[in-house]
């Protein structure tokens, strides 16, 4: 028993050590973000009000059910309601998709217009508003990378439930996954507002 503790601490500390890259890539990102931000003011609010605040407000509900649903996922493993558990798992795939679709639609749309890098439409607008897309669509494209990265270790982690290999007594992959899943909401309530809500 000792032994198991032992492996599930060593996960859960690499998971951690994991996350802490993470965030020092996002970080940097941001970091990027506010230089740019300080360097064209007028500029951000301009490119900020050409985006839909509709697609980035239904996306960040989306995400924070997500984040609910896997939450309780851990819940009913520990209470080992393994058919509830696969279904909140499921819910929480499901939201991911309809994330990935809804995230889809809205940068069709924004092409449709002309506005993506390298575009004409794009440089026509200026430095501060090509710098503001060329940000949006790079740290909001790593974000769906994650949360498409993140769908797939869950769907993984469900079949391992269903399978009898993540139990009641051993979900340290589930937890794993809830955490990464947490991180890919964080990362996205600091992307909404810096992107769609600069006033």
């Amino acid at each position: 028993m000792s032994f198991e503790h032992r492996d599930d601490t060593g996960d859960r500390f690499g998971m951690w050590l994991f996350l802490y890259t993470e965030v020092i890539l996002f970080s940097g990102l941001f970091i990027l973000y506010a230089i740019a931000l300080i360097t064209y003011p007028q500029e951000y609010i301009t490119a900020s009000n050409k985006l839909n605040i509709w697609f980035g407000g239904a996306n960040t509900v989306v995400l924070l059910t997500s984040s609910l649903t896997i939450a309780l996922a851990i819940t009913a493993i520990q209470r080992n309601q393994i058919r509830l558990c696969i279904n909140l798992c499921v819910a929480t795939i499901g939201l991911a998709i309809v994330f990935l679709i809804n995230k889809y639609f809205e940068w069709s749309h924004e092409i449709s217009l002309g506005i993506y890098p390298a575009s004409e439409t794009l440089r026509d607008m200026g430095p501060g508003v090509t710098s503001f897309f060329n940000l949006y669509y790079f740290t909001a494209g790593l974000h769906g990378l994650h949360v498409l990265i993140g769908a797939t270790l869950i769907t993984v982690v469900a079949v391992m439930v269903a399978k009898g290999k993540v139990t009641s007594d051993r979900y340290v992959l589930l937890e794993n996954s809830a955490l990464y899943w947490h991180l890919v909401d964080l990362v996205w309530i600091f992307l909404f507002p810096l992107y769609y809500l600069i006033i």
